[in-house]
Parts: structure tokens; C-alpha cells; sequence
């Protein structure tokens, strides 16, 4: 079956935060998360199926939507799990704010690699936690842990590790022996893992997989919270739902309490769509899988020929990382703002002089992008003898 990832959709005057932030200026917009492609066939029709039903009152999770997550778990990433692991969600930024509240007391130490997605650093401080950092290290082409100052930050009072696999920002889809390194840091001192997997599905390089941390064994497994969703993957992030994996009947007692009397349920057009895309989305996502592929090898070599950026390969994600502090601007994107491309700030992540672009868009959409970069680079006379 054929699906069209080239025919542009204007989201223009709609309802999208992605589009709506540029409102009246010639400015692309290649920041906030979400695709500009439409939602799987599958997803769209259930959608329809579900309105037409006409009556929207208050829902819960049906058997079969778990049923198709667990099978979903199980065909991709090889993860046994169990229905009565699921904690239902309304987003995952929700369960990440949640398990900082749910590990712990105020004042303890929350872990977290940076360049980091930005509620990963929002969320301790809003739950009276103390964030611990550490950065990630750029080797060759690649981002890679440094273990020991990982170990070395991780005090008494630090009681949760907040992972982000597949990574955003830097598009990492991390390796077994890396994973096997967190879980080891984490059962020495004792910690809850919390790992936000929302990307799972969008693993770009094929000599890479998405390995759930969770699924390295049943001992590793009672220490994590576990946050997926098909909202990145299936690109219907609008629809608001998500879910925590949480095998460890206690931990999940603790996250349950405090979800309590502030946590909406998720939504019941998000039910609907979830199932579909977990049943019926595999051909649509390996289709885009092969766009997006394309896309990120575009736009590594195109990004890579402007003097003074740099950027490194895309494991996962459809998200690259860019590495401007050669060109010693005080705010890149502001400088490619004014350029007309609308990127997100590094130091919004925790890495002034970076930048990410999101390449989840058409082909021609990211050549005008990209073309509008290298324009604003030479116009400002940077890597000039």
C-alpha cells in the first residue's frame, strides 16, 4: 500500500501550536515535536467510526485497547508485559511529573543526562526535587554516557533515574550494554528508573532496535516506570494518550496515588486511535520509517555543509541536533528565527549554542529550511577567511 509523506497539508488558521506560533510571518516551523504528515488510514477511519457512535461521555480504557498494547509490546520489542501493568494517561509529560512525585521526598535528587528534553528538568523542580545532571559526551559522530560522572553525581538522597530512550535531543536509540550499565548504576544505589520511550517506534538506523529497559530482566523490571504512547509514532500527540508500564505492584499503588483527584482520564477519541494505531498502523509506520530515513540522511549532509554547524546521526527520532557554537552567537534560535526557520533552543534542553530541528515534515519543506539556514550562515559572513 502506498502512503504520501510529499503532498504538503496546511495547517495554517487550524487549531496546531506548530504552525499557529508563526501566525502572519514567513517563518517554518521546525521546533515543537509533532509531524505534519496526516494520521495512519487506519487511525482516521476508527476515528470516524468512534464520532459517529455520537455520544462522548466520560470513558475508560477498553479490554481490547490493552490487549493491543500488549501484543504491540510483545511483536516490537520483544517485551512480555501484562494488562494490569498499564497505568493510563493523558500525555506523557504527565506520567514524568508524576513520578516525581511518586519517588522520594521533596528535596531528594532526581538523575538526568542533558541535553535533555525539557520537562525532564521542569518536572523535579516542580515536584520539590532536587535535579541531578549530568551531560551526555559527543564521541566522533555519536553521543555517548560518561559512566563515571554519572556515578560519581548520584548522592544518598538521589532516588530516581529519569532515562530517555530513544533520546531527544540527540537521536540516540542507546545499546543493550548501555542499558545494562543504567540498570547496574541504578541497583548499586538503589533508584527507580523512569523512562520515557515515547520515540519506540521511531527508530531510523537499521543496524539499531529499541530495546525497553524494563525488558532486560524481571529484577530491572520492579524498578521502572516505563512511559509509551503512540502519540510520536502515529503522529496524534492531540489526542492525549498515554501509558506508564509499571510491573512492581507497589510502585504502581504509589503512581496510582498520586495521579488521584488531579490526573484527567485520557481521552476517549485517544483510545480509540491508540488501538487502531497499535493494530492496524505497522504498514503506515514502516512507510514512514523509509521517509523519515530519507530525511535524515538529507538533512545530516545538507546541515553538515554549512560552515561553522554540526550535526550527528539520527539513530531515532525525527529530530536532529545541531551544534552551533562554532558560529559564537549569543541566541541561534533567534539568529535563524530572523531567518525565517523556527527551531527549538538548546538551552531550553540544558546546551546553549544548540539547536533542534524537526525533519517530520515533507522533503520539499526541509530543503527550504535547510536552504534558508545556509543563506542566513553566509549572509552573516561566518567561516569567512
Amino acid at each position: 500500500m502506498e502512503f504520501d509523506f510529499d503532498t504538503p497539508i496546511d495547517r495554517r488558521g487550524t487549531d496546531s501550536s506548530k504552525w499557529g506560533k508563526y501566525a502572519g510571518r514567513d517563518v517554518l516551523p521546525m521546533w515543537v515535536a509533532d509531524m505534519d504528515f496526516a494520521a495512519p488510514p487506519a487511525v482516521i477511519e476508527a476515528l470516524h467510526r468512534r464520532a459517529a457512535h455520537g455520544v462522548f461521555g466520560y470513558g475508560d480504557p477498553p479490554s481490547t485497547l490493552s490487549e493491543a498494547v500488549v501484543d504491540a509490546v510483545a511483536r516490537d520489542h520483544r517485551w512480555c508485559i501484562e494488562p494490569g501493568w498499564l497505568v493510563w494517561l493523558p500525555g506523557l509529560v504527565t506520567g514524568l511529573n508524576v513520578a516525581c512525585r511518586a519517588v522520594g521526598e521533596a528535596g531528594d535528587g532526581v538523575f538526568a543526562a542533558t541535553p535533555i528534553y525539557p520537562p525532564f528538568l521542569s518536572a523535579p523542580r516542580l515536584s520539590r526535587r532536587e535535579i541531578v545532571a549530568v551531560p551526555l559526551q559527543r564521541r566522533g559522530a555519536r553521543w555517548e554516557w560518561d559512566f563515571d560522572r554519572v556515578e560519581e553525581a548520584i548522592a544518598p538522597t538521589t532516588r530516581l533515574f529519569m532515562l530517555c530512550n530513544p533520546h531527544n535531543p540527540v537521536g540516540r536509540a542507546f545499546t543493550r550494554a548501555e542499558l545494562e550499565t543504567v540498570a547496574a548504576i541504578a541497583e548499586r544505589h538503589d533508584l527507580i528508573i523512569c523512562s520515557d520511550e515515547i520515540h519506540a517506534g521511531l527508530v531510523l538506523d537499521p543496524a539499531c532496535e529499541h530495546l525497553p529497559i524494563a525488558a532486560l530482566d524481571a529484577a530491572v523490571a520492579r524498578r521502572c516506570i516505563t512511559l509509551m504512547a503512540p502519540s510520536k509514532t502515529y503522529n496524534v500527540p492531540g489526542l492525549g494518550c498515554a501509558f506508564a508500564v509499571i510491573p512492581d505492584a507497589g510502585l504502581r499503588r504509589r503512581f496510582l496515588d498520586v495521579m488521584r483527584g488531579i490526573v484527567p482520564h485520557a481521552n476517549v477519541l485517544g483510545y480509540a486511535a491508540a488501538e487502531a494505531a497499535y493494530r492496524h498502523g505497522e504498514p503506515w509506520r514502516r512507510a514512514l520509517i523509509d521517509y523519515l530515513r530519507g530525511n535524515a540522511e538529507y538533512a545530516r549532509a545538507a546541515i553538515d555543509a554549512i560552515p561553522g554547524l554540526r550535526t550527528t546521526p539520527v539513530e531515532a527520532t525525527y529530530l536532529a541536533w545541531i551544534d552551533c557554537t562554532a558560529l559564537n552567537l549569543e541566541d541561534p534560535a533567534a539568529f535563524f528565527e530572523a531567518a525565517g526557520v523556527g527551531l527549538s533552543d538548546g538551552a531550553d534542553f540544558g546546551a546553549p549554542g544548540f539547536v533542534r530541528l524537526n525533519f517530520g515534515c515533507t522533503r520539499d519543506t526541509l530543503g527550504q529550511a535547510v536552504a534558508r539556514m545556509s543563506q542566513a550562515v553566509a549572509a552573516g559572513g561566518f567561516g569567512r577567511p
